[in-house]
């Protein structure tokens, strides 16, 4: 059972009760840094950035809509290896859970690491919130989204975050409690761990409670988004039914491998379509092209994403982070996540929740997929 404590939220200001938590914490020498998303001083961009100084906490904007890309892959760089210091992580639920993969595939680690899930009512695609943000302050864009519950007027969620079913913390030491709850007033903190124990401990803070209120409304939230999703993946899969369809579904691919790059599980430090393999001579392309009379190029656009799918549909969180960087916003977390949740459905694998699971592929099952396997 999860130890529930409060943060008390003054004059309805949510993100400035987080950044006092996260000075506390510097102030307190439970940790030596902490991770989490930052306004850069005169820079007027939303990114993470690592805290060491309590008065730099005063930047922070944990509670921001804003989703520049997922924490997971900068914070497995900070704990791959020694790192000579403390650090307290806040993250997405799907950043969370992309680190958890990360820490499966032995791109992470936990040492001296206290991870903090943050409830999520969404985030704004990278145009959407740039258009927010002319004029206005982040702080405040922060703490209206929360207020509303993410549900600001004139303004929609990315589609990765309205098909999203895990909009609470799962993998975390400490949960950062948003959701049912009067975050005008107070906000909760609840240990999932004895890490988590411990700073609570350390920090003095009082016993609270979440109520069914709550609960209610996290498993309303769900079903809103698993409907939301299932819709999504019905059009999706109607799109792309054979491979003609497929065709005009990335037809506007132009090999940039964004999402690639963008996508926090995949994790290859050298990629097989930026090595020789895929660096084809002139001679070829013209015989390409007169074979079938064009050749549209670039060339292999198709071949990337249904290798991409192959290699990381187990691991794939649906964070949207590879729709969020495409040039030429083509649908791709649409596709990824149905591809995805297929993969992980015949696996019966949910990537990130728990620690201990080996991903697919990683041990054999004699009673796995029997009806494909001949008796002996």
């Amino acid at each position: 059972m999860a130890s529930i404590t409060s943060i008390n939220v003054a004059d309805g200001d949510p993100v400035k009760a987080l950044q006092g938590f996260m000075a506390s914490l510097l102030e307190e020498d439970v940790v030596d840094a902490v991770f989490t998303l930052w306004e850069r001083p005169g820079a007027g961009e939303i990114m993470p950035a690592l805290i060491t100084d309590p008065k730099m906490t005063e930047q922070a904007v944990p509670l921001s809509p804003a989703y520049p890309l997922n924490g997971a892959r900068l914070l497995a760089r900070l704990t791959h290896g020694e790192s000579r210091g403390r650090v307290a992580a806040f993250l997405r639920p799907c950043e969370l859970r992309a680190f958890v993969e990360l820490i499966k595939l032995n791109q992470a680690g936990t040492q001296d690491l206290i991870m903090v899930g943050v409830d999520c009512f969404g985030a704004y695609d990278n145009r959407t919130y740039r258009e927010l943000a002319k004029g206005n302050d982040h702080k405040d864009l922060a703490n209206e989204f929360v207020l509303a519950g993410g549900k600001v007027s004139g303004a929609e969620v990315a589609r990765a975050c309205k098909a999203c079913e895990y909009p609470v913390a799962g993998s975390a030491d400490l949960a950062v409690g948003l959701v049912g709850v009067d975050v005008g007033s107070t906000i909760l903190l609840a240990a999932q761990s004895a890490a988590g124990e411990s700073v609570i401990n350390r920090l003095g803070l009082q016993d609270a409670s979440g109520g069914p209120e709550r609960e209610q409304a996290v498993e309303a939230l769900v079903k809103e988004r698993e409907a939301y999703r299932d819709a999504m993946f019905e059009e999706t899969a109607a799109a792309t039914a054979d491979l003609k369809n497929l065709s005009a579904y990335l037809a506007g691919c132009v090999n940039c491998y964004n999402c690639r790059v963008a996508c926090p599980v995949c994790y290859c430090k050298e990629c097989v379509f930026v090595t020789d393999v895929f660096d084809h001579k002139p001679w070829q392309y013209m015989g390409w092209a007169h074979k079938d009379g064009s050749l549209r190029m670039p060339t292999d656009t198709i071949f990337f994403h249904l290798t991409r799918m192959a290699h990381m549909s187990t691991a794939c969180v649906g964070c949207g982070q590879c729709s969020n960087a495409c040039p030429n916003d083509i649908p791709v977390m649409e596709l990824f996540r149905l591809v995805s949740q297929r993969t992980q459905g015949a696996f019966d694998y949910e990537p990130g929740l728990d620690m201990n699971e080996p991903p697919p592929l990683n041990v054999f099952k004699e009673d796995e997929f029997t009806e494909l396997t001949c008796a002996t």
